[in-house]
């Protein structure tokens, strides 16, 4: 066997050691992963104003059906469908002719019934003004009249006393038709009273025949015709006030204790593309939906538009808490994949994942709720595909 010197051993020694320390920092070098170049942007905090989005539809301000409270056939209608209408102004006629006849009948026998009375057609008389008053009423004072002279007489013996007797019997006879006369004029006056009523119901009948708008709006639907001839309480038209609109939407019971009366909502519409029209809430209802568990609120429009009209299908933002603040990142650090939404914190040189649910979005930047992100915090914006939990990261930006 050959045999080697102590030099060439020593030398033989130190190639293996650097060779074997060589290779197992070759081997650690493959083993340990290389750090992830991200890009990052800074964590904000911000004052915004919290909402919830519903959909809702606008609605009318006013709305009724016009009719008119007296049967007859509709002579005019002065308004088509879609025209503008002022409050009081005639929108459809009925006939007055058999009204007309009724109030001068009404207007004759109440003139019959005063002429009874002596009274002229247009006096306005009390009863103790009548003619029959005026009469009974001097009677009996002549007649007391006598009876007091006559018990001054028969004291002094200048009458008998059975004169004395007629004439007192003579004055209770004339106060007890006095009496009768006021009775009857009183029975009498309430029969005139009762013909005025009649001529004032028939006036309002002539007045019924006038249909007027109660407010301004416009004419939403004509129901009837010129000629036809329409019962009581037909409805003749429908008509509309469409300014100010009002938005009607339901709220889930979740958040209905963070609206009130006063609370300003934001909505859009596909009939007005791009375009963000105010509210103001106005009033609630009182109870929720037994079936929905919904709570109905109701807005008034701020101004008016002319592209909205009562009906359409709406977008609602409704400020629940104005203000609020809260944690936001740029919508380029929100990863998701396979219905799992997160971003990365970047701390000590590692990503730590933090999953988000359903991303609230405002201008670029998505809420992060919660504490999980502090002041300082930083997030990777790039490279999120290739990021885990507890990756190391080259941070830059």
């Amino acid at each position: 066997m050959r045999r080697f010197s102590g030099p060439i051993l020593l030398v033989l020694g130190a190639l293996l050691t650097q060779a074997c320390t060589r290779t197992k920092a070759e081997v650690k070098a493959q083993r340990a992963p290389a750090a992830i170049e991200v890009k990052t942007a800074p964590v904000e905090f911000r004052r915004v104003d919290r909402a919830i989005s519903v959909t809702g539809s606008l609605v009318a301000d006013e709305s009724v059906s016009l009719s008119s409270e007296v049967a007859g056939r509709v002579r005019t209608l002065y308004f088509d469908f879609g025209q503008s209408v002022k409050k009081g102004q005639v929108v459809a006629q009925l006939d007055t002719t058999e009204y007309r006849f009724q109030l001068d009948r009404s207007r004759a026998a109440l003139a019959q019934a005063r002429a009874q009375l002596g009274l002229d057609p247009g006096s306005e008389a009390s009863p103790a003004d009548t003619p029959g008053m005026k009469q009974a009423r001097a009677q009996m004072e002549d007649a007391k009249f006598k009876y007091e002279s006559a018990a001054k007489l028969v004291k002094t013996g200048d009458i008998s006393a059975e004169r004395f007797t007629e004439l007192e019997k003579a004055w209770h006879a004339r106060e007890a038709a006095f009496e009768a006369t006021q009775n009857e004029m009183r029975t009498v006056w309430a029969n005139i009273a009762g013909l005025k009523a009649d001529v004032e119901i028939a006036q309002k009948r002539i007045d019924d025949c006038s249909v007027r708008a109660p407010f301004d709006g416009a004419v939403a639907e004509k129901l009837v015709s010129p000629g036809q001839y329409t019962k009581e309480n037909t409805a003749l038209v429908t008509l509309v006030k469409t300014t100010p609109l009002r938005l009607r939407a339901e709220l889930p019971e979740a958040a209905s204790d963070r609206v009130k009366p006063g609370s300003s909502l934001i909505f859009t519409t596909d009939a007005a593309p791009g375009l963000t029209f105010k509210a103001t809430v106005r009033q609630l209802n009182p109870t929720l939906d037994a079936k929905s568990r919904m709570l109905m609120v109701e807005a008034r429009m701020e101004g008016s538009d002319a592209r909205l009209r009562p009906g359409m299908f709406v977008q609602v933002k409704l400020v629940t808490e104005p203000g609020a603040q809260v944690t936001v990142v740029p919508e380029q650090a929100v990863y998701s994949l396979a219905g799992l939404t997160k971003i990365f914190v970047v701390r000590d040189g590692k990503a730590h994942e933090i999953r988000l649910g359903a991303p609230t979005r405002t201008d670029g930047f998505v809420e992060v709720p919660g504490g999980g992100l502090k002041p300082g915090d930083k997030v990777a914006i790039t490279n999120l595909p290739m990021l885990i939990d507890g990756a190391a990261v080259g941070a830059r930006g």
